[in-house]
């Protein structure tokens, strides 16, 4: 049986690393001076296991909000005595210069540095320290690494005070004494995103670079290059002016394989790619295989007549090429890059894999090629593939979803990543492409979802994550992030005034999220705050004098959060919440849903016995024996109503203080109602336990409420006899139900339907494939 989307379980390796970044202090550290974090003395570890355990740990503290950073963590791996690092990945504003130096030690091979915004000229020195060992360095993004910060001079010492670490606002002189002396072993450089260095003076001690990367850097000249033109292999060029002096220096570099001298869009693009400066590359630069011109206009010329392009089946082969200088090629390239070029919408396009907006094949491959150092392309190029599959079909489901995951989790704090992202997702899990993904992919979507609601308060991320989760089986599929969503979504539902949508989708969630679920997982959201933000939305919903959904949600919540809870049932009645119920019976009189919500509520409420004094006032007696007569929703609202009565009325008559109304005529109208409805109705609710029917059942204090608990039980077994006579038989019903017709205070009619009831169980049991074709509406957990 072929396994599901994502379905691929994580090395042991992997799992072993996570559990002990999650518990340090209980594997291999201890708490040493000034609470730092020291490792044990009897821990040796090589490379493979150091270099996993640091990059992971910024892929933890980047996309776990639950993962706690610690502030000596690098300081682990300051002596190679004990720890190894070789190969070193960070990212973001989280790196300080002193975590650079924590492991200066460290004979690093590997050093990739990306959009490291706190990192000031005091890093400089510390990479001096890699010197003798780097052949990989990237300082892609890191705008602040070439400036002093308040003037300080460039350091590299154990005691250097933390305070000079600035804000990354703070810098001041640019650097213009360093270069790379020394760095005879370093081959791979990124300079990406470093416009103000002077890249000539920079590299000029470099005699062995293979690959180099200036993208966006401002070159006063670019004769400097030929310097590497017999060695260097990769030279990326993105977003740098394609002067007549760069393409000859360019062709000059014969050994190159791999070129990009793309841009960002064809708006910002200075110049027109010709065919005279495409054909000069292919032919100059026989050794190519990657080539990517993203974002330049093309002239005409570039391409074969209309009429030609459109022979034949897409081809591959250069002879074929719909792109004129192309024909010149060897052989296919393996990639090439077209994206936001007319070359990319050809029919012959002689390369493995081509990034444009033609196909989804195209539009997949954009991401996967500009996601980690262009999120200004990686964006539009998402946004593309939402469009594929909103309107059309996505056919790689599973690339596609994990593409989108990367990009979420590399740019965590890309606002224009994070809504185009959560848009596709939400139309990347629903149904249509379910059955294929595995609980594990799913798990993963969730992660990321759960992290742009954190990261952004902004209205369209929060609505598409929101809209995502609806995507998913509330609550089972998000029980493993059960109380980080339920704070989410109650944060989003703070603001008094919040946009209109994005409320209603919360409410609906949270609802859902209570609904079905363990007793201490409502007890857990109630300590959140649940039960106080649901009664203020119900209190704004009054002063606009509005009875939409998120005023039914809210009070269907409450029923959902306060059933066998006695902490929520309090809280409910500690923050005013029967006062907004007689505001809302007022209000609106009409609304049969939301009176059966609030009674269901109440039901669960008034099962609490020492809450029970506080719903036994004349005002709310008079309210509930009211709505004895309600025909709301069929038999629900009157039927609920008279469930707190019957609870009420199952503590006695010496509670019974009141005057008016009295306690008999009160119980006169709940055996009318009960008189009244019809046992074959089917049900707006959702037992899990009769424990509180049950409870009225061996009892003669009050008929009426003994009376009511058995007709409910005769109901339900009635209409779904394949859910209800399990429960009931496995409850103790049945025991129960024989002492009521034993005890000479139960009622004739009582006791006719408890002998019903015990008949229809045992009709079930001889027949257990006996099927009501009734469907019970499952709204909440019970009333």
């Amino acid at each position: 049986m072929a396994g599901k989307a994502g379905d691929n379980p994580d090395s042991l390796m992997t799992l072993a690393t996570a559990f002990c970044l999650r518990n340090l202090r209980k594997t291999m550290c201890y708490q040493g001076h000034r609470n730092n974090l020291c490792l044990r003395s009897d821990i040796f570890l090589p490379s493979e296991i150091c270099d996993k355990l640091v990059n992971m740990y910024m892929e933890l503290v980047h996309t776990d909000s639950n993962f706690e950073p610690e502030e000596s963590f690098f300081q682990l791996f300051s002596d190679p005595r004990s720890t190894r690092l070789t190969r070193v990945q960070l990212r973001e504003d989280f790196v300080r210069d002193r975590d650079l130096e924590a492991i200066r030690k460290q004979d690093l091979i590997e050093l990739h540095l990306t959009y490291c915004n706190s990192l000031s000229a005091r890093s400089l020195k510390t990479l001096t320290c890699f010197r003798e060992t780097l052949v990989s360095l990237c300082l892609f993004g890191c705008s602040n690494i070439f400036y002093r910060k308040g003037g300080a001079p460039l350091a590299c010492n154990e005691d250097t005070e933390d305070d000079e670490e600035e804000s990354p606002a703070s810098r001041q002189a640019l650097v213009t004494d360093f270069n790379f002396q020394g760095f005879n072993r370093l081959r791979l450089l990124n300079l990406g995103g470093l416009l103000e260095v002077d890249a000539e003076t920079l590299l000029k001690p470099l005699k062995s670079l293979t690959s180099l990367d200036l993208s966006g850097v401002q070159l006063l000249g670019t004769a400097f290059l030929t310097q590497w033109k017999d060695r260097l292999a990769s030279l990326i060029l993105y977003n740098v002016d394609l002067s007549e002096e760069l393409v000859h220096t360019v062709v000059e570099l014969v050994s190159l394989r791999h070129l990009d001298i793309s841009r960002e869009s064809r708006r910002t693009s200075k110049s027109k790619m010709s065919r005279k400066i495409l054909t000069a590359i292919v032919q100059r630069l026989v050794n190519l295989v990657s080539l990517d011109i993203s974002g330049h206009i093309m002239l005409d010329n570039c391409t074969v007549p209309h009429f030609e392009d459109a022979m034949g089946r897409p081809c591959i082969e250069p002879c074929k090429s719909s792109i004129y200088p192309f024909q010149d090629l060897k052989r296919p390239l393996q990639f090439l890059g077209l994206y936001d070029t007319t070359l990319c919408s050809v029919t012959h396009i002689p390369a493995h894999k081509v990034t444009g907006s033609k196909n989804e094949d195209q539009v997949l491959n954009a991401i996967e090629a500009y996601t980690e150092f262009r999120p200004e392309l990686a964006h539009r190029a998402i946004n593309q593939l939402f469009d594929i599959a909103r309107i059309q079909h996505c056919s790689q489901l599973l690339r596609a979803l994990q593409l989108v995951i990367v990009a979420l989790k590399c740019h965590k704090y890309d606002k224009s990543i994070q809504v185009t992202g959560s848009a596709a997702l939400f139309y990347l899990t629903n149904t249509e492409y379910r059955s294929d993904q595995s609980v594990g992919l799913r798990r993963e979507v969730i992660q990321v979802v759960l992290n742009g609601m954190e990261q952004y308060q902004e209205v369209t991320v929060q609505r598409n994550c929101c809209l995502t989760l609806c995507n998913f089986s509330i609550p089972e599929e998000l029980e493993f992030q059960y109380s980080r969503v339920n704070q989410l979504l109650l944060k989003i539902l703070e603001p008094a005034r919040q946009d209109e949508s994005i409320q209603r989708i919360a409410v609906h969630l949270c609802n859902a999220l209570v609904c079905q679920v363990d007793n201490h997982h409502k007890e857990a959201v109630g300590k959140m705050g649940f039960v106080k933000t649901m009664l203020n939305l119900i209190q704004k919903k009054l002063q606009d004098r509005m009875c939409d959904q998120v005023m039914e949600f809210s009070w269907s919540a409450l029923w959902n959060i306060t059933d066998e809870t006695p902490d929520n049932c309090q809280m409910f009645l500690n923050c005013r919440g029967m006062g907004l119920f007689l505001e809302c019976l007022q209000e609106f009189p009409d609304k049969q849903e939301l009176h059966r919500n609030m009674l269901g509520l109440l039901g669960n409420v008034a099962e609490v016995k020492a809450l029970r004094p506080q719903l036994l006032t004349p005002q709310f007696i008079s309210v509930f024996s009211n709505l004895l007569d309600s025909k709301a929703d069929g038999i629900e609202v009157s039927y609920n109503a008279c469930g707190v009565l019957s609870h009420i009325m199952f503590d006695g008559p010496d509670v019974w203080s009141m005057e008016d109304p009295k306690r008999d005529t009160v119980m006169d109208k709940m055996w009318d109602a009960i008189q009244s409805w019809d046992v074959t109705s089917r049900r707006n609710i959702n037992y899990r336990s009769f424990e509180p029917i049950l409870r009225l059942l061996p009892q003669g204090i009050a008929p009426v409420s003994q009376h009511w608990a058995t007709w409910a039980l005769y109901n339900l077994v009635s209409v779904y006899p394949s859910k209800y006579c399990p429960l009931l038989i496995k409850e103790g019903g049945i025991v129960l139900l024989e002492k009521v017709l034993e005890l000479e205070t139960s009622q004739g009619e009582t006791k006719d339907m408890a002998s019903k009831v015990m008949e229809h169980c045992e009709n079930f049991k001889e027949d257990p494939m006996e099927i009501n074709h009734g469907q019970e509406v499952n709204h909440g957990q019970r009333g």
